[in-house]
């Protein structure tokens, strides 16, 4: 996790998550954003990074343990859609989220950690 409890709650200003459960959306985040910059904040030590990434790197965090959190029963559903009683619902890319790397992402969020210039894929 590269955003800790106190970030979340005193710079991001995040109230959304209990204090059970912040230490474990914060880390399930990071791990995701692992997966989207391709390990480079690993491989390069968060503390090498600029101070923008890093700044930008936490603040992603933040909103994705957020998102994570809000959107836990949609995110780990095994179904793309269903319908009841005439009433249906499909989940895909929309325009708010994204899907990269087998992760669903809203586009904003995506959006903020694409300007660390990490999430290029290098060929």
């Amino acid at each position: 996790m590269y955003a800790d409890k106190e970030y979340y709650e005193n710079v991001y200003g995040g109230a959304l998550i209990g204090e059970e459960q912040i230490e474990k959306q914060l880390t399930t985040a990071g791990r995701q954003i692992d997966t989207l910059t391709y390990c480079r904040i690993r491989s390069t030590r968060f503390e090498n990074l600029t101070e923008f990434q890093k700044d930008q790197i936490r603040y992603v965090n933040c909103l994705l343990a957020d998102f994570i959190y809000e959107n836990k029963d949609e995110l780990e559903s095994m179904l793309s859609s269903y319908g009841i009683n005439g009433v249906s619902m499909t989940f895909s890319n929309g325009i708010n989220v994204t899907k990269v790397q087998n992760i669903i992402i809203r586009t904003d969020i995506y959006a903020e950690l694409v300007k660390t210039g990490l999430c290029c894929r290098m060929i």
